[in-house]
């Protein structure tokens, strides 16, 4: 059986290892020049690398840490001990957890994890109430449910740290969704012993840049898709360079709405995306300092501010002291409006905060602005945003296949959706969808 896998990012790649161990003859078609897909590797200094894109896991990813105990990659913890930074309206102070209303946050979470609940982790559209919770955007209900202004405040940082999201861009169905499938509200959210635990020592793009090296010339780079054709006996997927390759069986690993970019003939019985289907609003702003000097002060690097452009920071620094690092996330509609400033505007603005943040921390070296509202091939980050309606139109054909076209990618997987467990277990799920089709014709 020949297949070919479009995109190389770790739910292509995943897919194109296990179809090669069963057998098959795999030809993978990436549209960038590296492999990687939503993992993203830079090295701030020599030997000093860090995560541009999806960094971090926890216990309950099993898929992820069974490939890096495969591929020999180890982890690192991403908790920093020290006390945070909070700017939540007047001066920034120290502490330990937000200076914020306890009762109100709790009342928050507790309806959140309410909403959560209610969510059928498998088919999110025949959750109780579904269509009811799909036509609403998420900031529809806080309107509606968030009383106290720490809530109201909070809430918005909340959603973009969680899915860099902006919450009227998505529906409360897809909130609860992301949620319940993450692992619930407080893993999510949790550093220690939660989603957020660990890193894998010297940048996350070495699973896929390993997974690819193993692939050898089975991995093309620069050849982004433009069409895929089938007839009775096979399928034709037509790159921009003009290349045609023939297949038995087609993976397409790509986010949703770059999948709709595709010319399908037969075409989709529907689109991949909606009209409401919305970028990951992320954009990673690395402050790179020649070791972690805030550490000498008390400071963990976390911090949390309700003033732009970097709602979050954290310590991201390479676990070999090479430098040290702070990571700000820039979510939701503030990635927006940071994504439309010149790059060194982004730059002084990213370096004041830190100023005003950490004071007595000296400039940094260095400022590097991942953008990913700006990649042409991902189209957002960390995962589609499903805004209203999206559930209910969309779920039950993420991973119906198309005649020999199959689907795969973390926004094709109800486990862990928008992380990069589910992406690999996306491709597991894929190859073996594929593997079986082949055993029913033989049979």
């Amino acid at each position: 059986m020949n297949v070919v896998v479009v995109g190389a990012g770790l739910a292509g790649l995943t897919a194109a290892a296990d179809l090669v161990a069963g057998g098959a003859e795999v030809t993978v078609i990436e549209a960038r020049d590296r492999a990687g897909g939503r993992t993203h590797g830079l090295e701030v200094v020599p030997g000093g690398w860090v995560d541009a894109g999806a960094a971090y896991l926890g216990e309950r990813h099993t898929a992820l840490t069974a490939l890096l105990a495969e591929l020999d990659l180890k982890t690192t913890p991403a908790t920093v001990g020290g006390a945070a930074r909070f700017a939540l309206g007047g001066e920034a102070g120290t502490g330990s957890f937000p200076p914020l209303s306890a009762v109100a946050l709790g009342g928050l979470f507790d309806a959140l994890e309410e909403l959560t609940a209610a969510v059928r982790p498998d088919a999110p559209w025949l959750s109780p109430g579904a269509a009811r919770l799909d036509a609403m955007t998420a900031a529809d209900w806080a309107a509606e449910h968030l009383r106290h202004p720490d809530a109201r405040l909070f809430f918005p940082l909340f959603a973009g740290e969680m899915m860099a999201a902006d919450p009227a861009d998505v529906s409360v169905l897809h909130l609860a969704f992301y949620l319940r499938s993450g692992g619930g509200l407080r893993y999510l959210n949790a550093f220690q012993g939660g989603a957020q635990e660990d890193r894998v020592d010297g940048g996350a793009h070495q699973v896929c840049l390993r997974l690819a090296a193993r692939l050898g010339d089975r991995v093309r780079l620069g050849e982004p898709v433009r069409a895929i054709h089938q007839d009775a006996t096979g399928a034709e997927v037509v790159t921009a360079t003009g290349t045609t390759t023939r297949a038995d069986a087609v993976v397409v690993a790509v986010p949703p709405r770059l999948a709709d970019t595709i010319d399908f003939r037969p075409g989709l019985p529907a689109p991949r995306s909606g009209p409401r289907t919305a970028p990951g609003c992320a954009i990673k702003v690395h402050l790179v300092h020649p070791s972690p000097l805030w550490r000498e002060q008390g400071l963990s690097g976390w911090s949390v501010s309700a003033d732009g452009p970097l709602p979050s920071t954290v310590d991201d620094s390479p676990a070999n002291g090479a430098a040290g690092v702070l990571t700000g996330f820039v979510t939701g509609a503030q990635a927006r409006a940071f994504a439309a400033l010149p790059r060194h505007e982004q730059e002084e603005r990213a370096r004041a905060q830190a100023a005003r943040l950490f004071p007595g921390l000296p400039a940094p070296t260095a400022v590097h602005v991942t953008d990913w509202l700006g990649e042409d091939y991902s189209r957002g980050c960390y995962a589609a945003l499903f805004g209203p309606g999206d559930w209910l139109r969309l779920g039950p054909r993420l991973t119906t296949p198309h005649q020999r076209v199959h689907w795969a990618g973390t926004e094709t997987s109800t486990e862990f959706f928008g992380l990069m467990e589910g992406a690999i277990r996306s491709g597991h799920r894929v190859a073996a969808e594929i593997q079986a089709t082949r055993r029913d014709i033989h049979d």
